[in-house]
């Protein structure tokens, strides 16, 4: 394939044009614009390879939450290296750092009597989802119980099945997605989906009801579960409407579906508490874990599930051999200390108690750019939010989303030193946990700038 090269790229930026594969990247844009390429980080700073500062307001992709060039986690991932640098949990071999993380883990999960899955993602922490539901209702004799309902707009990772979790159409044109097995139901999204007049709680019991209509039409017996993010992360950073997940919770409970709680985004404090569905009022019968759980430091994920759903697979896997689901770094021990450590560090300094100190004013600033001209909705929790732009505020209507508009706002900001990120025309911020209200003030002076210069643009360009 011949490459031509955009001007100004760099040494780096060629070779990357070169060799590299990118993911979840639009191709043809990249190969007409070249890559950024970063080179290093301190703090909630990054730097690019001609030394170009940003304010990294993505925290990475949601999950950087201690910054950049943390110390304890370098020392902690140096120190375990010289120890022991790999072991697995295959054949009923184990070793200290996956133990003590489980153990950890299993007393920070909200229901009791809880046992931890190690993977490497989020995507296959959802994977595992899928797979351990199946394997326990095989485990006590409901075959037929095998469907998962998933939300559109909904993310849940890009591996087949996760993929398949996935409400977005691109994670599925293309690549013969989802599976059979997978439905979807409605999306909670006030903004767009409520009637006029419609109340929050009214909009919630539509969903509710909906759901109900969607699982009896599937036959009760075949449902096994339905997946959600407390809130939706790669979907928009919506928020469910106030009763969203009680009313859910009720439709779930009456024909005995499992709830599973993928908390990748929301885990370890992201929207103010230790778990997005104590923000919500969720009640999970399962959970996944990834990002925060070791600040991305280094990848793992983990599923956490009851008691009650794991001894059965004890007797199964004994009568055909082995549980055989697995990976070579499952609890990968450099990645298993870095992640208890982390969460030793978020206890220690106190971050759960910043986050809701810092929240107020992280919101409101938020809340302040739902006056801007382009902005139809800003909504958030927590050090999480996004402004969703629009062509008329008063009507909610939208761009063509072929003007790609969000991430025309998202390159503005970028040139102002602030990384965000376009989710179709919302455009999402999610810096990490160690901000402070100058940071913060710097990330929204930053992002107002960008908002503004996308303004002038699209009266430029007549598409007000």
């Amino acid at each position: 394939m011949t490459i031509n090269m955009p001007s100004g790229v760099t040494e780096l930026g060629a070779k990357d044009l070169g060799s590299l594969f990118h993911p979840n990247t639009n191709l043809a844009v990249h190969h007409a614009n070249g890559p950024t390429v970063f080179t290093r980080g301190e703090g909630i700073r990054v730097w690019d390879d001609q030394n170009n500062e940003y304010i990294e307001g993505m925290a990475g992709l949601w999950c950087a939450t201690l910054g950049y060039g943390d110390e304890e986690l370098a020392k902690t991932a140096y120190e375990q290296i010289k120890k022991l640098s790999f072991a697995h949990l295959f054949a009923g071999r184990s070793h200290e750092s996956a133990i003590q993380l489980a153990d950890k883990l299993a007393s920070m999960a909200p229901f009791r009597n809880a046992r931890i899955f190690f993977g490497n993602s989020g995507s296959d922490a959802n994977d595992t989802q899928i797979k351990l539901i199946w394997y326990y209702n095989n485990a006590i004799g409901r075959p037929k119980k095998k469907k998962i309902i998933s939300r559109k707009k909904g993310y849940h990772g890009v591996t087949v099945a996760a993929a398949s979790l996935t409400g977005l159409p691109p994670f599925h044109q293309g690549f013969d997605i989802p599976i059979p097995r997978i439905i979807h139901t409605e999306s909670p999204y006030y903004y767009r989906g409520a009637e006029p007049g419609e109340s929050e709680e009214d909009y919630a019991t539509r969903l509710a009801a909906s759901l109900e209509q969607l699982i009896l039409s599937e036959d009760p017996d075949t449902v096994a579960a339905m997946i959600a993010e407390p809130l939706m992360g790669v979907g928009g950073v919506l928020l469910p409407p106030a009763t969203y997940f009680q009313k859910v919770q009720a439709v779930l409970d009456k024909y005995d579906i499992l709830l599973l709680d993928d908390e990748v985004i929301c885990g370890f404090g992201r929207c103010g508490n230790t778990w997005g569905a104590d923000t919500f009022h969720m009640k999970p019968h399962t959970i996944s874990v990834a990002k925060a759980l070791s600040s991305a430091y280094l990848p793992i994920s983990a599923v956490i599930v009851p008691d009650f759903m794991y001894e059965p697979m004890i007797e199964a896997s004994g009568e055909v051999g082995l549980f055989g689901h697995g990976f070579t770094y499952s609890g990968h021990p450099v990645s298993a200390a870095v992640a208890l450590r982390t969460l030793e560090i978020y206890e220690e300094r106190k971050l759960y108690d910043h986050v809701r100190r810092v929240t107020p004013k992280f919101q409101s600033r938020l809340s302040a750019l739902g006056a801007h001209p382009l902005v139809g909705e800003a909504r958030g929790v927590g050090l999480l939010g996004a402004c969703e732009l629009v062509r008329d505020k008063s009507t909610k209507e939208a761009f063509d989303p072929r003007l790609a508009v969000g991430a025309k706002c998202m390159a503005m900001c970028q040139q102002h030193g602030l990384i965000v990120r376009a989710i179709g025309d919302a455009v999402a911020v999610c810096p990490p946990y160690i901000v402070n209200a100058a940071d913060i003030d710097d990330i929204f002076d930053r992002y107002q700038k960008g908002l503004d210069d996308t303004l002038s643009w699209a009266s430029k360009e007549g598409l007000l």
